[in-house]
């Protein structure tokens, strides 16, 4: 199993308040929960870098299916089993697939509108907050296609069922947290909302999870994309 922390692989602690921490990267000071057991820190910057090499990768993507460009991203370096990188990638995947199964998007700005507003979820979201970022990610992909604001009327209805239908498919799994599985779960959702609300019908495969190895939280066969239950499908 891969281990947690970017500086010395050791496994990462959550504590019950913000303290005091310094990025062992960039020694920017700011308050977190967040540290590995040997007390290295990093902020959602550094653990991020590299996340925007994204928007070039999108553009040049003709996929109509978000689950196929999401396993793209998540092999790319800037993507680790867990992060807050996660938030950008599931609303960039799902705005991709969008514009190539026929939306009407301009997908450059709305590539650098979902990297800019994902970076503001930090990591650790899912458990501090009761909102994971791939959750709230599909709710802020629906916000930009549908030009939502907080005066919008059926646009900020629309944005705020997408995120509630991703986080209620997250709930019903439950803990401890897994970005791969939060963000499959969180797309999925997404291609059946927009289809119905927007009649734009992007593919949907079926999703096998090739992460679990790298994950020291996996929960095995009660993930819906385990190896365990596609083999269990398929006798």
């Amino acid at each position: 199993m891969s281990e947690e922390c970017l500086i010395c692989s050791a496994p990462l602690a959550y504590l019950e308040k913000d303290t005091p921490v310094e990025c062992a990267i960039c020694h920017k000071k700011e308050n977190s929960r967040t540290r590995c057991v040997k007390g290295h820190y990093v902020c959602n910057a550094c653990h991020t870098k590299g996340v925007d090499q994204m928007i070039g990768l999108c553009l040049g993507e003709t996929s109509k299916d978000p689950i196929c460009i999401m396993k793209k991203l998540m092999s790319q370096p800037f993507c680790h089993m867990h992060g807050p990188e996660h938030h950008v990638m599931a609303g960039a995947a799902l705005l991709t697939a969008y514009k190539n199964a026929g939306g009407d998007l301009d997908l450059p700005d709305a590539l650098l509108e979902m990297s800019s507003r994902g970076k503001s979820v930090p990591g650790g979201a899912c458990g501090f907050w009761g909102a994971c970022g791939a959750g709230i990610s599909s709710g802020m992909f629906v916000s930009i296609l549908s030009k939502s604001t907080p005066l919008a009327e059926e646009p900020f209805a629309l944005s705020h069922k997408m995120t509630s239908t991703s986080l209620g498919r997250i709930g019903e799994i439950g803990g401890p947290r897994c970005c791969k599985r939060n963000s499959f779960l969180s797309i999925l959702s997404a291609v059946d909302f927009v289809e119905q609300y927007f009649g734009i019908k992007m593919e949907k495969q079926e999703v096998v999870c090739d992460f679990s190895h790298n994950n020291n939280q996996c929960i095995g066969s009660r993930c819906p994309f385990s190896k365990e239950k596609g083999k269990e499908k398929s006798t």
